[in-house]
């Protein structure tokens, strides 16, 4: 049996950052991979390929020239499902091929087969040939990620009623979709397809979308999807769904509404994927969700057993689970800890951008904190202008006192590379004054900073 400094399971952004710290601070590592390739959860179903799907859409659709050219300008005027996977097979190559060749140069073990715990301190892997290994540890780290949860009773075919996973399996383009979910996930879908002018409506059970965003910012989204002909129907759950002999999708609501579409997406939260983890075996339970809890320093309940990314919950960001792992490796083998956790930006890849750190203005108002609010809309930046930008804004939120900045709040496209000029300036301590005393390249969309502190100095300094 061999025995290893640490073992991870998972091989996605938590597991693979973890396993290369444990490797850096020369530690003998091991990374226990289900599927024959490494990434994970993020680069075969999540992050990369959602993300690699609205590029081509943007692309191909000619979207992101329409404010140029005008609504009907496409750069492709019948897109075929061929189209889009083509782009996503040649980035998923390539990423599979870096994350290899990081893990190979860092001396990391790829073990491929299923694990599941022996004991707390053994793993068994059963590789795909049906035969059974044993490896030991005195550290673990469970990074297996999370799966789309299916909610009872609906019959998914993994053809027309599909969950977010299922997006990538289909067939063809449908003309229409529902789309059942409005978290990051379901709106995120839900932008892509319309740009394609498929005819879809959102369905979700709260009375509004996103509520740890931005109102205004949020308010923005709607508008835009809603220009784009999405239906939105919130505070519904669904109640039944039926698929006909034609392969339409029909889907009655609580209320009594009915919907029928070509296709039914369901992105009703996700759940850890740990239920052949043998969890029991090392001491350790899942909560309802399948996710485990863990402490400051992402230790189990049993301490020699750490996990990150998805599976221990929010915020379930790849960008947050790759820090998360870091740590969690740093504590184990007993190295200094370095990390800026408070302060850390949310991305929603929709179409157009979200992105955002620090507190909202509801935030800033429960906590009775007086502030100020700056905006610039993108398209009043020449690069804006150039690009063809009809829509898009970028808000500041300032102390009243100390001009301190408290959140940035960005939709439009670059938003996830925008924000991180305002995580700078955030984590430092910074204030309005640095976006009026500093200059930006011009063009570019990062004026649109100095443009909203402008906005913020003139209402407080009426």
């Amino acid at each position: 049996m061999q025995h290893y400094d640490f073992i991870v399971i998972g091989s996605g952004p938590a597991g693979q950052r973890a396993a290369i710290q444990a490797a850096k601070l020369g530690k003998n590592a091991a990374i226990i991979e289900r599927r024959p390739v490494v990434g994970g959860v993020s680069v075969h179903t999540g992050t990369i390929p959602s993300k690699t799907l609205r590029e081509a859409v943007l692309y191909l659709t000619g979207w992101d020239q329409r404010g140029v050219y005008g609504r009907n300008y496409r750069l492709k005027q019948k897109l075929d499902i061929d189209d889009l996977m083509k782009r996503l097979d040649i980035t998923l190559h390539h990423e599979i091929e870096v994350m290899e060749h990081q893990l190979i140069r860092n001396s990391v073990d790829v073990i491929q087969g299923s694990a599941s715990f022996v004991d707390p301190h053994r793993v068994k892997v059963e590789k795909p040939d049906g035969n059974f290994e044993e490896y030991s540890a005195d550290k673990f780290l469970i990074a297996v990620g999370s799966r789309p949860a299916r909610p009872e009773g609906i019959p998914f075919d993994n053809e027309v009623i599909i969950d977010s996973d299922g997006v990538l399996n289909l067939k063809r383009l449908p003309r229409s979709m529902i789309v059942v979910g409005a978290g990051v996930i379901g709106l995120e879908y839900a932008s892509i397809f319309s740009t394609m002018d498929i005819k879809v409506t959102l369905v979700d059970g709260r009375p509004n979308l996103l509520e740890f965003m931005d109102r205004e910012i949020v308010d923005e989204l709607v508008h835009g999807l809603r220009d784009r002909g999405v239906v939105l129907r919130l505070n519904e759950k669904v109640e039944h769904v039926e698929k006909d002999e034609r392969n339409l999708v029909h889907c009655r609501l609580e209320s009594g509404k009915r919907l029928s579409a070509e296709t039914i997406l369901f992105a009703a939260g996700r759940i850890g994927c740990t239920y052949s983890l043998g969890l029991e075996n090392a001491g350790l339970e899942a909560d309802n969700r399948r996710r485990l809890r863990v402490n400051e320093n992402f230790q189990t309940d049993v301490p020699h057993i750490y996990a990150a990314g998805d599976v221990i919950g929010f915020p379930a960001l790849a960008s947050t689970s790759m820090e998360q792992g870091r740590l969690a490796a740093c504590h184990a083998m007993g190295a200094n800890m370095c990390s800026t956790r408070e302060y850390f930006p949310f991305g929603i890849y929709a179409v157009p951008e979200i992105s955002m750190i620090g507190a909202t203005e509801q935030e800033l108002t429960a906590q009775k904190v007086p502030y100020e609010i700056g905006i610039c809309r993108l398209r009043e930046t020449a690069r804006g202008q150039i690009m063809g930008l009809q829509e898009g804004i970028l808000k500041l939120l300032v102390g009243l006192d100390d001009h301190k900045l408290l959140g940035v709040h960005i939709i439009g496209e670059g938003a996830t590379e925008l924000i991180h000029i305002g995580q700078a300036v955030l984590t430092l301590g910074g204030t309005l004054e640095y976006f009026l005393e500093n200059v930006f390249n011009y063009p570019t969309l990062a004026e649109a900073y100095k443009v909203a502190a402008l906005d913020a100095w003139n209402r407080l300094t009426i």
